[in-house]
């Protein structure tokens, strides 16, 4: 299945003042006095701030807090408690490094990074997984929200790209007045899982150059015709790193998937001056197998690859959806087509019914008639944009801009154009109540960080 799902201003507040360490108002004390919060303090590697690592008890059913708990891990960089917050949700778990999303330096802001329920560690024991729902996860973010809100009283910003963007939408849709914006990337939004024909329009038109559209579909029809040799390899490599396929059960499905996923991989991940580093369709049998395992990253299908993403592809095959192109290109080579769903990725002890669409189709009816301060951003040769995010007419001072020749990044404000920049930074910083110096609507800090490049994650 496709793969899945990172300033030059001045604030308008006082300065913050200066704690003492250890005194009752400093900043450590002041979390670990929030009830449910444990804190350790780590060496920064970004200068002005002061790192955290939390764990907060969260309900595994906030329907039913007095129930079984969790501990739900974030990451907080801690610049100063007048400055404004921005949440970073990932999706998946939290980057363990210090970094700047692109929100976080233009505001000159703190920045907590929020693990999503049910990654490791943030994952309940034993894992209740019906539990792993949007509105669950919502949740999570609205309390933690609230009991850091004794601190940083100022605006509040939320961004993520990908399912992290996803996760933002999300949380704004059922806590619309926890956050005064949104910034969110590269967020798909499949409100009809069986209709996914956008994808197979986005395929036959991405990109300005028909030769490396093709040739990446060539590549991915060579593999189907040097399965031999592609297999061989790939179960070399299993056998020496100890690999094995309960879930995907035969490397040769494990294969398949690969290869269905390299079209989708090489547009998500590169840009299409990449095309020129592909090898030619008749390469070598090692050439052509690298190719599939930079892009496609063979691994990844392996027990081991997918463990830590079952609490993604769980939530796909419950609420979310998940993409199906038709490759035709690829027939009648394939032998598991079927397999390329999300239900295939996750282990069959865990029961899964597709909700029918109904979460998602909710979550677009809410950002059409009644979303507001939100910035969606799409990379243009991004497959996950194929299905974006749109406005309707109730939606209020929020935008949807799209990146040239961009692929699936969580940095393209500094991406767009003259014109769409200097908005998009213009209504981030007015939304945060920062006011900007003479260079913020021309250049993003350099400092900021695109957090899909500290991780590698599907989607």
């Amino acid at each position: 299945m496709a793969l899945l799902l990172a300033a030059g201003v001045t604030g308008a507040g006082t300065t913050a003042r200066a704690a003492v360490p250890g005194a009752p108002d400093d900043i450590a004390a002041r979390l670990k006095a929030i009830p449910g919060m444990t804190v350790t303090e780590k060496t920064s590697t970004l200068p002005g701030y002061r790192w955290f690592w939390l764990q907060y008890r969260q309900p595994v059913d906030h329907r039913k807090p007095k129930g079984p708990w969790f501990e739900q891990r974030i990451m907080l960089q801690h610049k100063a408690d007048d400055r404004p917050m921005v949440l970073y949700t990932s999706g998946y778990d939290t980057p363990e490094t210090m970094f700047k999303s692109e929100p976080a330096a233009l505001v000159d802001g703190n920045q907590i990074s929020v693990e999503y329920r049910y990654f490791t560690p943030s994952r309940p024991e034993p894992a209740d997984w019906k539990k792993d729902t949007i509105w669950q996860a919502a949740t999570d973010e609205h309390r933690i929200i609230g009991a850091l809100k004794r601190i940083y009283r100022t605006r509040w910003i939320s961004t993520g790209a990908s399912k992290g963007g996803m996760t933002a939408v999300y949380h704004k849709r059922f806590y619309p007045r926890d956050v005064d914006g949104s910034v969110v990337y590269v967020a798909p939004n499949d409100v009809k899982n069986d209709e996914d024909s956008a994808y197979d329009r986005f395929f036959a038109k991405v990109g300005s150059d028909p030769e490396c559209r093709v040739h990446v579909k060539s590549l991915a029809r060579e593999f189907l015709k040097r399965r031999p040799a592609m297999l061989q390899r790939f179960k070399a490599d299993a056998a020496e790193n100890g690999w094995t396929f309960s879930t995907l059960r035969t490397p040769d499905r494990a294969f398949e998937n690969s290869v269905m996923d390299y079209e989708w991989g090489f547009w998500q991940y590169s840009l299409q001056a990449d095309c020129a580093t592909l090898p030619a369709v008749n390469a070598s049998d090692d050439e052509i197998y690298k190719t599939l395992d930079t892009i496609s990253g063979l691994s990844y299908y392996t027990d081991q690859g997918l463990a830590p993403y079952v609490p993604y592809y769980y939530q796909a095959g419950t609420q979310l959806g998940w993409p199906k192109p038709q490759f035709t290109s690829l027939r009648p080579l394939l032998r598991h087509e079927d397999s390329y769903k999300a239900r295939t990725y996750v282990p069959k002890s865990i029961p899964m019914r597709f909700d029918g669409g109904t979460a998602m189709r909710d979550i677009d009816a809410w950002v059409r008639g009644h979303g507001s301060r939100m910035l969606f951003l799409y990379g243009a040769n991004d497959p996950w944009g194929a299905e974006p995010f749109r406005l309707g007419e109730g939606s209020r001072d929020s935008a949807v801009y799209t990146a040239p020749g961009m692929n699936h990044s969580g940095k393209l404000i500094e991406k767009l154009p003259d014109a769409q920049r200097t908005k998009a930074v213009s209504d981030l910083l007015r939304w945060a109540d920062v006011k900007p110096d003479a260079q913020a609507f021309s250049n993003v800090p350099s400092d900021a960080v695109d957090p899909l490049q500290l991780q590698r994650p599907p989607l």
